[in-house]
């Protein structure tokens, strides 16, 4: 992406620097921050992919399961696993070091089942939008506001899908979306 002709300041979502954007989709301050984002979302990426082979692993028929069967089927953090047992929220059998079984009828009836989504398959509900005049700026006003030429704005609108309405010879986009397009980055 071409680099911007304005000066966009925010801070790193990893070091927490603040820095002025190259372009408008730039969220870290340096490649050493993008690529620790990069690992961090990939070791997650695995993490859950492990933890859903291991619950594909365990079988209907078992009744027991260990802390970290448990810690994969209800998405609850081993330490909250450990702190109910110890207060006695969750009765179990201890069957030597690390041998902590617990009841998964048990488990079940206090969390419920697995809720997350692995990968980004869900669809967010539309948004509607007020496309009245008084709602929207015209693309010479987004031009004089942040000092971006036309085309520019025009891209903009096109590569994150904002709507426009044509009334006359004037061109209208939502305020809301152009402010955070081009206050904090991406709408």
């Amino acid at each position: 992406m071409a680099r911007a002709k304005f000066e966009i300041k925010r801070k790193c979502e990893i070091c927490g620097a603040w820095f002025y954007a190259k372009t408008v989709e730039s969220r870290f301050c340096s490649k050493k921050c993008s690529e620790i984002a990069s690992k961090k979302k990939k070791a997650e990426i695995e993490k859950l992919a492990k933890l859903e082979e291991l619950v594909a692993n365990i079988p209907d028929s078992r009744d027991y399961i260990s802390v970290q069967e448990a810690v994969a089927m209800f998405s609850v953090s081993k330490d909250t696993i450990y702190r109910l047992i110890r207060k006695g929220t969750i009765p179990c059998v201890n069957l030597g070091k690390r041998l902590i079984r617990i009841k998964k009828s048990d488990l079940e009836n206090m969390f419920g089942g697995r809720e997350y989504v692995l990968d980004n398959t869900f669809k967010p509900l539309p948004k509607l939008y007020n496309m009245e005049p008084e709602n929207c700026y015209t693309i010479g006003e987004i031009s004089e506001k942040y000092h971006v030429n036309d085309s520019t704005v025009y891209l903009h609108i096109r590569k994150y899908s904002i709507p426009i309405r044509q009334i006359g010879n004037y061109v209208y986009a939502p305020k809301e979306d152009i402010d955070n397009l081009y206050k904090s980055g991406k709408p």
